[in-house]
């Protein structure tokens, strides 16, 4: 980002009034032209915050995971500073050369009366650093609207003294917005939603304290102090690290990591010290939210704390696979995608909708040339929410046992081929069966080589498409499944099993 002021050059002084005659004397050294130095361009080079980043390719038996969003602070290169203009005044009353003579000797050149009196050169102002220089950059901005309406308004006054200012119109004595707009919605929503700092152990060759840190964002999940996130903003932390909340009235608490689930991509942590009169968002109802619907995004993006953006649900049922960056398992989930600018920092922050009701869990984007996932590059309208009716299923296995269930099929099935449907595969990991003796698949009579083309109410293409869709079930429940064996079109019904924790 960049911002250019361009200089002004200030005009220079009337001439001064005429003079009584007097005899012709040798002319006087006549002052310089005074100009105005252009200043320099304000070059202001916001760097991205280290992110959490992750990345949800097209999936494949061992994807390669990029890092999940987890931004620094940002930096901003010093603004260089623009040289202030020092207008000389003109000589006046200068003696006359030696063996001039004359008399009576010329009256002294006087500014013409209402003429602006000439600034006193200011000494440059010592810069600074770090998150200073992108408030100065504005200040600048700012100073340099404001600097031309006070030479304007001083080119046509009558003294040196007055003042010219601009107020706004009257206001009424208490505004108030609409509980509808999104003013409104932000406003009660923001002292719900925390920004996490979560730092890893210190490696070794570290002093404690030291390890690598990033950024994310959660919300209140209830009374007792649990928060809601991302699995991959706290991922860093949740062996040997620390973790902070901070709400938005900049108070900060610790906190510590109740249970995580890798697959899911969700983590609920607890404020060690919870404040008293905590105010949980309230929880909405993903699966009756419809495209077009609008939508409220709060986060930190790029460590930006207490942002919020809008936009609207652009499709449901999006199958998005994401790494958590760290080598772990891959998380998959059944999206909302929504056009809200999403950027690394939003991660675990809430989806809201037109009443403040949480949607969905702000996760991941689709950046250019980098797939789905969290990406340094930036929002470019595609983000992705794990649907909220999910996420507090998860968040209630968590903080009941620590630990999450996932429902499963008992079959392993192809990740890396698309457009068909999902293909049960020879075998499974390190040789074992494909298909779990006795498991759900297997009472419902699949093989190896069956391709699975429907799932519920949902078309399957994918691997990793069926996954995200078993994945919006429970345990226990019964689903309709269509598959194609040797080419010929088959459904049966499949009762789906559980598998507890990530390992």
């Amino acid at each position: 980002m960049s911002t250019e002021n361009e200089g002004t050059e200030v005009p220079a002084d009337p001439s001064a009034p005429s003079a009584p005659p007097a005899p012709p004397t040798p002319p006087t050294p006549a002052a310089p032209e005074p100009t105005a130095a252009a200043p320099a361009q304000d070059q202001t080079a916001v760097t991205h915050p280290t992110a959490d980043q992750t990345t949800a390719a097209h999936p494949t038996p061992h994807p390669s995971p990029a890092a999940h969003p987890t931004p620094d602070q940002p930096t901003a290169a010093h603004p260089a500073q623009a040289a202030h203009p020092a207008q000389a005044p003109a000589a006046a009353g200068a003696p006359a050369p030696a063996g001039a003579g004359g008399w009576p000797p010329p009256p002294p050149t006087v500014p013409a009366w209402g003429a602006p009196v000439p600034p006193a050169p200011q000494a440059p102002r010592k810069r600074a650093g770090g998150l200073v220089a992108a408030v100065l950059v504005a200040a600048l901005v700012a100073g340099g609207v404001g600097g031309g309406i006070g030479y304007w308004a001083a080119e046509r006054s009558d003294d040196g003294i007055s003042s010219t200012t601009v107020s706004a119109g009257d206001s009424p004595a208490a505004f108030k917005r609409d509980p509808g707009t999104v003013a409104a919605v932000a406003g009660k929503a923001l002292p719900s939603v925390v920004t996490i700092q979560a730092k890893s152990g210190a490696s070794t060759g570290e002093s404690e304290g030291e390890g690598e840190g990033g950024t994310g964002t959660g919300f209140v999940y209830d009374k007792e102090g649990h928060i809601v996130t991302n699995n991959h903003v706290v991922a860093s932390a949740a062996e040997g690290g620390t973790l902070s909340a901070t709400f938005s009235n900049g108070k900060t608490y610790d906190a510590e990591v109740v249970g995580r689930a890798e697959g899911y991509d969700v983590a609920v942590l607890k404020l060690k010290k919870a404040p008293e009169g905590l105010a949980p968002l309230l929880l909405g109802d993903s699966d009756k939210v419809a495209v077009g619907d609008s939508t409220i995004a709060i986060g930190a993006p790029f460590g930006l704390s207490n942002t919020v953006t809008t936009g609207i649900i652009s499709a449901k049922n999006r199958p998005v696979a994401s790494g958590d960056g760290s080598g772990g398992s891959n998380s998959y989930m059944s999206a909302l995608q929504t056009d809200a600018s999403i950027n690394p920092g939003n991660s675990g922050g809430p989806l809201l909708d037109a009443n403040g009701a949480v949607i969905g869990i702000n996760s991941a984007i689709q950046s250019t040339g980098n797939g789905f996932g969290q990406s340094q590059a930036g929002s470019i309208g595609l983000g992705f929410a794990i649907p909220v009716n999910q996420a507090k299923n998860v968040a209630e296995q968590l903080i009941k046992s620590g630990k999450p269930v996932y429902p499963v099929i008992g079959a392993t099935v192809n990740m890396t081929d698309r457009g068909e449907g999902a293909t049960i595969a020879d075998e499974g990991a390190g040789g074992t069966p494909a298909i779990t003796p006795n498991g759900p698949a297997a009472q419902a009579g699949l093989k190896p080589g069956d391709v699975i083309t429907g799932f519920g109410d949902r078309q399957i293409d994918s691997g990793p498409t069926l996954i995200s869709e078993i994945w919006t079930h429970k345990s226990g429940d019964s689903i309709k499944v269509t598959y194609e064996r040797d080419g010929k079109p088959a459904t049966t019904t499949v009762t789906l099993g559980e598998r507890t924790g990530d390992n």
